[in-house]
């Protein structure tokens, strides 16, 4: 394993790491231009296998909707688990996204994000009970997503220079939907393939030679 490798699986620059361990993910990201298809299914990143189309069409007043639902919901968690964190909102793309910042922070991510993507999923079940439609809300905790996304985007790089080098497939450690939607992202940006295999929670991005 690389230096960025094992620095990017072990969650450096973070108390641990994340993006998500969600149902329902699906296979094959690609070339560039095309989607890649694993993202976090209730997770952070993904498109929805059914809802493009119906998010497509999600008014921006219907996300406001969701981030404050969201919003009233983690309010609520800090306040019986006696956190500190205060709360903001925003719409990016066809999603909202609350961001908790503050004091207290490292409960809420926990081990490579695994609490952060705990809270990210009841959260999205608040928002539907309420709405009665699926939600790609995505929670973030004192910027953690958009530290994880540097540190993912760069193991990309790495494997795509390698792979560029030695001609053959380069596989990657075991990643949550999150984190195979940013890797994806990154080889297609750079013009190679990219892929999902196996089961999770063992499911990993192959990255491969044109």
């Amino acid at each position: 394993m690389s230096q960025q490798e094992d620095m990017v699986a072990h969650g450096a620059g973070h108390p641990d790491d994340a993006d998500e361990v969600a149902p329902g993910e699906a296979g094959v990201a690609t070339a560039p231009g095309e989607a890649a298809a694993d993202d976090d299914a209730l997770g952070a990143d993904e498109p929805d296998g059914d809802g493009d189309s119906r998010r497509a069409g999600t008014s921006v007043a219907e996300l406001e909707l969701e981030g404050e639902i969201a919003a009233d919901y983690i309010e609520g968690l800090l306040d019986v688990a006696d956190l500190d964190g205060d709360i903001d909102m925003d719409v990016e793309g066809d999603r909202a996204v609350v961001s908790v910042v503050g004091a207290t922070l490292e409960e809420l991510v926990g081990r490579r994000g695994e609490v952060l993507e705990a809270l990210q999923e009841l959260t999205r079940l608040a928002v539907h009970q309420q709405t009665g439609a699926r939600t790609r809300m995505m929670l973030d905790v004192g910027g953690y997503r958009q530290r994880r996304r540097a540190e993912l985007a760069a193991a990309g790089q790495d494997a795509v220079e390698e792979v560029r080098r030695t001609g053959e497939p380069k596989r990657l450690w075991a990643m949550n939907p999150f984190e195979r939607k940013v890797v994806h992202d990154a080889v297609a940006a750079a013009g190679l393939r990219s892929e999902s295999e196996g089961e999770e929670p063992e499911r990993r991005v192959v990255v491969l030679p044109v």
